[in-house]
């Protein structure tokens, strides 16, 4: 289904006529994609705007783990861990392509401010997995888990340090591709009958007579042109920007709630850092985080920092002491490795969208009552949830992690199908999100990596090579066959091989690209992963946009700049 620049002014055009929508979500992350997508499936007529591009902000900068928070049982969240470790299995069953099971390596340490001991390690991988139903599942039990003695991991990671080493345990875990989890999700709800939008900024909450949410005043931030958008119900799915949302609604007196915190990963190539699989330790600078480093696409990334955030929410940057903070943790771990900024490929920055939660909140996920968050040390807050209907309407959803997308999509829904029914008398049946298949994941979750194989056989029998041909079914899944089938439409362009200039043509037709960060960084991972061959990629991409967007050279001179910026940001060329 077209989903393009095409498709977004017709939409736009039905809002600037009056098309009134059932539901107004404000903020297309993944909480915001998730409302929509369960929306759209019940259908509810639903809207969705965000004034960057979807998954622009928090969703495309996370650790890229579908994580149950295993370190949460040590402060007794026991109730937030049982919700998300069930929650892995079913966002690997709606999202089969994009989610996948991948065991994790916890190394334990004898040392000060250690997070887990042997024994302790055991019995929270015990709790963890009965509290993920592992061994209720055919398909999870073989991801039991298990220890290891200092050798065993060591055998399997030998750049490790052996020093104070004693063990390991080693736990389910799953990776996921976060930014193509919230376009799928988006394209799903578009199919669905959905209107969404990206590049739209709300400008203002608006009211009726009654001094109740009637709709939005947003601005398209392409053209500059402010139009109104007329809604029953609206949403405020802002993440870090919630408490901004809020503000532009008169009526609402609501108190700040966010306290946005700052976390950046780093990449570096695997032949500086060979990690075999993904690992998770204790910091050893007695400060209460934990670290990661996970393998990927010939890459190893690491991170993440926990900082309290006050700057630019749409541009959060890595500063030199990040960088340092973490190098200095890798290379002691890695003593082996001995990084410096110069073998750091790419990075990303990004905020998590914690609350400062009042007395009289209860998490949305877990039901759990929770406390003020404000004097804490970041690294201790609770990624707890929270929702709240404001005295004129406006319906506020915050906080929560990725994983807990769905939970929280469906703890909105059922609030505002009964408003719908409640204040409008109209009465809707909700979709079940559990079985909600987004974009991309319409083939057998039970058998993924046969699924996918079968998807590549297509793209092989068409002349892409097993690794190029595997590369795209496992990015787009079912709708990799859309890409394969353009394979004999697009022309050899220098400078991209077959399946790029396919994948290109796919995603401007039907993944609403509109500019070229959007395909190099969250449609795509080549401005973290393929950093070698990106000069010579984004030419060929610039100049396909400049001829699809039908760009003048102004326009194109404007990309170009604001393309290599963010390159230059993601490379730290201002701090090397």
């Amino acid at each position: 289904m077209v989903f393009s620049k095409k498709t977004r002014q017709k939409e736009i055009e039905l809002l600037k006529n009056g098309e009134k929508v059932d539901l107004l979500v404000i903020g297309g992350g993944i909480t915001g994609a998730g409302v929509a997508l369960q929306a759209a499936a019940s259908g509810i007529k639903t809207a969705l705007i965000d004034m960057q591009d979807f998954g622009g902000g928090t969703s495309s900068r996370s650790t890229r783990l579908v994580h149950g928070g295993i370190r949460y049982l040590k402060t007794f969240d026991v109730q937030v861990v049982s919700d998300t470790v069930k929650e892995r299995a079913v966002v690997q069953h709606i999202a089969p392509h994009l989610v996948y099971p991948d065991p994790m390596i916890l190394p334990i340490y004898d040392e000060p401010g250690t997070t887990f001991t042997m024994f302790s390690v055991k019995v929270a991988m015990d709790l963890y997995d009965h509290l993920a139903e592992i061994d209720k599942s055919e398909q999870l039990k073989k991801y039991a888990n298990y220890t290891l003695t200092k050798e065993e991991v060591l055998r399997r990671e030998p750049q490790l340090n052996p020093d104070k080493l004693v063990g390991a345990g080693v736990y389910l875990d799953y990776q996921n591709n976060d930014s193509r989890l919230v376009i799928e999700a988006v394209k799903k709800a578009h199919t669905d009958g959905g209107i969404m939008l990206s590049r739209v900024k709300a400008v203002e909450i608006l009211h009726d007579e009654n001094n109740k949410v009637k709709g939005c005043k947003v601005k398209d931030i392409l053209t500059g042109e402010s139009f109104v958008i007329r809604a029953k119900i609206v949403i405020n799915a802002g993440g870090p920007w919630s408490d901004l949302v809020k503000s532009i609604d008169d009526a609402n007196n609501d108190r700040p709630q966010m306290r946005p915190t700052k976390g950046i990963h780093l990449v570096v190539d695997s032949s500086k850092l060979q990690v075999p699989q993904p690992t998770y330790f204790g910091s050893g600078t007695d400060d209460g985080r934990m670290i990661f480093t996970i393998p990927r696409e010939g890459k190893t990334y690491f991170g993440t920092t926990d900082t309290d955030y006050h700057g630019d929410f749409k541009d959060p940057k890595v500063d030199m002491e990040d960088v340092d903070y973490l190098l200095n943790i890798i290379n002691k771990k890695y003593p082996t490795a001995n990084l410096t900024i110069d073998d750091v490929e790419a990075s990303w920055a990004g905020l998590r969208p914690l609350i400062a939660i009042e007395d009289n909140k209860t998490d949305v996920v877990s039901g759990a009552s929770q406390s003020v968050n404000d004097s804490k040390a970041p690294s201790t807050v609770s990624r707890g949830s929270s929702l709240v209907s404001a005295e004129d309407g406006l319906i506020t959803l915050a906080g929560g992690k990725l994983t807990d997308y769905r939970l929280m999509a469906q703890a909105a829904l059922e609030l505002i199908v009964k408003k719908l029914k409640n204040d409008f008398n109209e009465t809707f049946t909700l979709a079940d999100s559990k079985e909600t298949i987004v974009s991309g994941g319409n083939f057998d979750s039970e058998n993924v990596v046969e699924e996918l194989n079968k998807f590549a056989k297509i793209g092989e029998d068409k002349g892409l090579t097993q690794v190029e041909a595997l590369s795209v079914a496992k990015s787009f899944g079912s709708n990799s066959i859309k890409i394969f089938n353009l394979l004999d439409s697009v022309e050899n362009v220098e400078g991209l091989s077959k399946a790029e200039a396919a994948t290109l043509k796919y995603s401007l037709d039907e993944e609403m690209v509109l500019d070229p960060v959007d395909y190099l960084l969250r449609r795509t991972y080549h401005m973290l992963f393929k950093s070698n061959t990106l000069d010579e990629v984004k030419k060929v991409v610039l100049k396909n946009m400049a001829n699809y967007l039908e760009w003048d050279s102004e326009e194109l001179s404007a990309r170009t700049e604001k393309l290599n910026k963010a390159i230059e940001e993601s490379e730290l060329t201002y701090l090397k």
